[in-house]
């Protein structure tokens, strides 16, 4: 898979496999053993591919799947709003090989694509410290040719829509976004303008929603997100909700 030329030139490098079990683990591997990046890793598949929550992944070859490995990226009360970074950097990608479908992708929040209001793509980013720096890896899975039976969120991918994109073509427009959106956010002093562009692309903002908690349920108005990037949900009694992490579905399929 080939890098951007801008990518090449400011000294962010690459390494493709053919198979891997999960190319975030690798790149956490490579940054245990001192690799510091910027560094995207990609593997054609995955074995052991992985999303939020430690759902599996489901990873044959035809999509895309890679992962980008950088070190302090920024204070830690700033990472969270990294993965409104990522989604924007991966729509611009998708837009960028096929315009034409530009406005039927959203974004779900807090970081997934939606084609057509079905899942296209995820984002899985960890961090750690390691030997006194602040490691993250960014993991981006885009369903180009194929996709996986959904729990929850129906999915769908690219070939389904009529495009043909190759996962080498979209990676390469990947790697020009990203390195776009991360310099629009400028460690989260640019929050401010990646929270506005997220929030024109959003899906289900002014809808009834449900979030799904790690210990219960919840519902309400999506109104909007607030200076942090936390969902604020406005409760059917009237009292605002900020939330920081859950699951998010329309309130017609929660059930």
């Amino acid at each position: 898979m080939p890098l951007h030329d801008d990518g090449k030139r400011t000294g962010v490098r690459h390494i493709a496999y053919e198979t891997l079990g999960s190319t975030n683990a690798e790149a956490l591997a490579l940054a245990r053993a001192g690799e510091r990046g910027p560094l995207w890793v990609t593997a054609a598949r995955q074995t052991a591919g992985r999303g939020r929550r430690g759902n599996a992944w489901a990873s044959e070859p035809g999509n895309l799947y890679a992962s980008l490995l950088i070190a302090d990226a920024a204070e830690a009360r700033n990472l969270p709003e990294l993965c409104f970074v990522v989604a924007l950097a991966a729509r611009d990608s998708v837009c960028a090989v096929e315009p034409a479908l530009g406005r039927l992708v959203k974004l779900k929040w807090p970081n997934d694509l939606l084609l057509d209001g079905a899942k296209l793509s995820g984002i899985l980013i960890e961090a750690e410290s390691i030997g006194g720096a602040s490691v993250t890896v960014i993991g981006i899975g885009v369903n180009c040719a194929h996709h996986p039976v959904a729990t929850g969120y129906r999915a769908t991918d690219l070939a389904a829509h009529g495009a043909r994109v190759a996962p080498e073509q979209l990676f390469a427009a990947l790697t020009d976004a990203m390195m776009v959106r991360l310099a629009q956010w400028d460690c989260g002093a640019g929050f401010a303008a990646t929270r506005l562009d997220w929030l024109n692309h959003a899906a289900g903002i002014g809808a009834e929603i449900v979030v799904r908690l790690a210990n219960r349920e919840t519902a309400g108005l999506f109104e909007s997100l607030d200076d942090a990037g936390r969902l604020m949900l406005r409760r059917p009694g009237g009292e605002l909700e900020a939330i920081t992490a859950g699951e998010v579905f329309p309130a017609r399929i929660s059930a």
